[in-house]
């Protein structure tokens, strides 16, 4: 089939592919001419195995993500399942409030699932997430990370939470719902979680 392109990023571009007769995701890293071909070579076969390792992992813990079918660390490609779902960024806005806030609650629930085990997704947006089979599977960890630090998952969520003020504007309340579902499911003591996401706010910490 013709490798339609999803997205090309500065990192990365996403294809629709095919592999043993499924339509699935390619991401295949891009190469920098700026940076010595070895070098290059070595980060792009890094960035891959650990993001693939990022992926599996958080599935074992119950975080809805895509199955993955191939990783070559050579060409710095993971191919996957491909989510035919809706992107939540596209669809949150029209929904009705008692379904927004039903979504959000299942957003904040996969955050907390990957912060438990110390699992950082490092871009947490709703262009991020897809809704499908009524789960929120959660996709690109390309910028993630182990951490246990509190300050790293008060920026994660941060980072959502700008999101909603932007993207979502008219319903940056619902972080709120994301923080309620994060709450109920978070292992560790949200409250402190909560208090960190107000002091990157008040340090002026933007992104």
């Amino acid at each position: 089939m013709t490798k339609k392109i999803l997205y090309r990023g500065a990192e990365a571009e996403i294809r629709l592919s095919e592999y043993m007769g499924k339509t699935v995701v390619l991401k295949q890293r891009v190469k920098k001419a700026y940076r010595i071909k070895e070098i290059d070579r070595h980060l792009i076969a890094y960035r891959t195995k650990e993001e693939a390792k990022l992926i599996a992992e958080a599935r074992s813990y119950g975080v809805s993500v895509p199955l993955l079918y191939d990783v070559d660390l050579t060409k710095g490609a993971i191919t996957m399942e491909y989510l035919a779902g809706s992107r939540v960024k596209d669809i949150l806005n029209g929904l009705e409030e008692s379904e927004r806030k039903r979504i959000c609650f299942k957003i904040g629930e996969s955050i907390a699932r990957l912060h438990n085990h110390d699992i950082i997704h490092g871009d947490i947006t709703t262009s991020n997430m897809i809704f499908l089979h009524d789960r929120i599977h959660l996709i690109d960890f390309g910028l993630g990370c182990k951490n246990s630090e509190l300050e790293a998952k008060g920026v994660d969520l941060h980072v959502l939470m700008e999101a909603f003020e932007s993207t979502h504007s008219k319903y940056a309340h619902c972080f709120d719902y994301v923080i309620e579902g994060y709450s109920k499911k978070f292992q560790g003591d949200s409250s402190a979680v909560v208090k960190k996401i107000e002091e990157i706010v008040r340090r002026g910490r933007y992104r």
